[in-house]
Parts: structure tokens; sequence; C-alpha cells
């Protein structure tokens, strides 16, 4: 199953422990991780994404659901993009992107406190023991969340009902007098902004998601790849 995992350290130590046994917990096939990142906290309020000597699979991906997660979990002050770290997070993230509930962000945030660091990664695990074992044995809070299906349907059917909107809206301009017609034009105006915003949204979400999906194959034909080379 593929999910967001967000593991909380007292310290930026731990943190980088923690994420050097997520990574050994993929090498051993427990896992899989597809993009990762160690975030950091400050007293002030604001967020750093520090890496080591290297960056997540997938990590660089602007628009993915791990780019948002990151976003979010930055908070309203923002993130300070580390040098070394190849990720660049809008300021305003997208909870749908993201693909998982208010309510985990919620819970995170209570304990990614300032001056703490966390661990957040995208992965695939079959069962929690192994993650949730080594975390905890270096001190790490776990959090984890199932990553949901984009809600397409609902986005369509508000897209649809503002359409129908629109063309009514039309429809009374062509008969309206013209002191009228300035006002329904300014309406009608401002609907279509919204409309349009609303499909490129969509087609940011969707060319997101196919971008995350053939990252991931990518991902898993290199570990293919290696292990055979391994073998021989």
């Amino acid at each position: 199953m593929d999910r967001m995992l967000v593991v909380v350290f007292d310290n930026e130590n731990k943190a980088y422990q923690g994420k050097k046994a997520l990574l050994q917990l993929d090498g051993e096939g427990s896992i899989s991780v597809y993009a990762y990142a160690v975030l950091a906290k400050h007293a002030d309020g604001t967020a750093t994404v520090k890496q080591g000597d290297d960056s997540g699979p997938i990590g660089t991906l602007l628009g993915t659901s791990f780019g948002s997660l990151i976003g979010l979990l930055g908070g309203p002050v923002g993130l300070a993009i580390g040098a070394t770290a190849g990720l660049a997070v809008g300021a305003a993230a997208d909870l749908n992107n993201a693909r998982i509930g208010e309510d985990f962000i919620d819970d995170v945030i209570k304990t990614l406190v300032p001056n703490r660091v966390a661990v957040v990664a995208e992965i695939e695990e079959d069962w929690t023991t192994p993650v949730d074992t080594r975390m905890e044995a270096i001190g790490g809070s776990v959090f984890r969340r199932a990553l949901s299906d984009v809600k397409q349907t609902i986005h369509e059917e508000n897209v649809a009902a503002m359409q129908a909107d629109l063309a009514q809206m039309k429809a009374e301009h062509a008969k309206a007098h013209a002191d009228r017609k300035a006002k329904l034009q300014e309406k009608i105006n401002q609907l279509d902004s919204k409309i349009q915003t609303q499909l490129q949204k969509a087609k940011d979400r969707r060319e997101a998601l196919e971008r995350q999906a053939q990252a991931k194959v990518q991902v898993l034909k290199a570990k293919a790849a290696a292990a055979k080379a391994k073998a021989s």
C-alpha cells in the first residue's frame, strides 16, 4: 500500500539515523521508498528541508503528493529550502494534491513543534512493523496515512455546475437591457475565470500524478537492475 510517512525526532542527528534506517529497510526489501526528505522546524516557526549527500528519488517533482505534504508541514511561515535539497515547494500547497486528510496534517504538526526534526517519506509497505520497530528504537514518533484517490469526480461535478451557471448568465445577458449587461458581463468574466482556474488545476494534478507514476516505475526498474547485477 502506498503511504505518506512522517517520523518526528527530538533532534537532527536522530532524524538522520531514521533516514538511514528507512533506506536500509528499502535495501532489505521490507518497504519501497519513493521519496524522502529531512524537515527541520526552527524556533521562529520557519522550516528547512535538509538533505545529506542525496535527495529522494522523486522528491524534486513539483505538484506531487510528496511535494504538497512537505509544503503543508512547512506551515504558514513557509520553507527555507536547503541548498543541497534539490526540492522546491510552492507557498500554497494543495491539500487535495497531498491526497491525505487535514486531520493527518494536524496530528503531525502537533508533534512537529519548533526545534524538532522529521523524516518525511512516500513509501510502499505491506505491514507496519518493520518501520515502527526501527523508528521507535531511535526515539521517533511515527505517523502514516494511505494515499487517497484523487477526487476527480467531485471536481468535475463542481466545474459542470459552474458551467451551467455560466450558460444561464450568458442567456440572461443576451436579453438584458444595456444597464444590466455590464453587471452580468462582469459576473460572466469572473465565473469563466474560476472555471479556467479549476480546469488548469485538474490538468496540473493529472500531469503530476502521471509524472509521479512514471518516476515510481523508474525507481522499481533501477532496484530490479541493481538486484540482478548483484546476483550475477
